[in-house]
């Protein structure tokens, strides 16, 4: 009697990696005479969030700025969905796809919700606000006829980000989002910012010393120390002992 071979079954295969969003190569930016993010290289995908971690003075605003234009690099590329953004001034940017909430979120006090929305429509072709920004941010349409400068912190960061997404970016840049929130908020804030990845498929980039919180929304997490990357985990195999040690004084 024989014996009949059953083939095993097949491995499935590996999902293929995201396609690259922003590839940073061999970054260069110096204040004056100095350097401040020396041969920086990194890459976000496609509807990833990525934390780039570290002390104050490390480099995070500077890596920011740079990546939006505000400041210029000395050498190295930046690109955007293959897109070259060298040379390319902050609006162009905005266009291109790239959307930045500043630290310290740098509202307008005197405008009014509404109006700071509308600020963030200027450099693209949108006219009206999309409904789906007051469905993320209901405290907003509820504010929408207050002056910023009347918001809680919370409430000014919801704003600030709100007035980034109407430019409907393919790359949001968020510096320090937790900078003078309650935990409480935070946690909100970091519940909205998995929405809106998920519903808009979009790539965050977010620089932040605040662990917990970057271990809510972060597909991976970036040490970065005297302006270099020392570090890179995915969120599942984070050591935060190992990386708290980056973020102590």
């Amino acid at each position: 009697m024989s014996t009949a071979t059953v083939a095993p079954d097949p491995v499935p295969a590996a999902p293929a990696p995201a396609a690259e969003m922003l590839t940073v190569s061999d970054l260069n930016v110096s204040y004056g005479q100095s350097r401040i993010i020396r041969d920086l290289s990194l890459v976000a995908r496609k509807n990833e969030t990525l934390a780039i971690m570290g002390r104050n003075g490390m480099g995070k605003t500077t890596l920011m700025k740079s990546l939006i234009g505000v400041l210029r690099s000395t050498s190295g590329s930046i690109r955007l969905d293959g897109r070259d953004l060298a040379g390319m001034d902050s609006f162009r940017r905005v266009k291109a796809g790239i959307a930045f909430v500043p630290q310290g979120r740098q509202i307008f006090s005197s405008l009014t919700v509404e109006e700071n929305i509308r600020t963030g429509l200027e450099t693209v072709k949108e006219r009206a606000i999309d409904p789906w920004i007051y469905q993320t941010f209901p405290v907003l349409l509820e504010m929408r006829k207050r002056k910023g400068g009347n918001l809680s912190g919370g409430q000014q960061q919801q704003l600030a980000i709100a007035r980034a997404l109407v430019s409907r970016p393919k790359v949001l840049l968020l510096d320090e989002p937790t900078e003078g929130i309650q935990p409480s908020i935070i946690k909100d804030l970091a519940r909205t910012l998995n929405q809106i990845k998920r519903e808009r498929d979009l790539t965050i980039i977010v620089s932040e010393q605040v662990l917990n919180f970057t271990l809510e929304i972060a597909d991976r997490l970036l040490v970065i120390e005297s302006g270099q990357i020392v570090r890179e985990d995915l969120r599942s195999e984070v050591d935060a002992g190992k990386i708290a040690k980056f973020l102590s004084v």
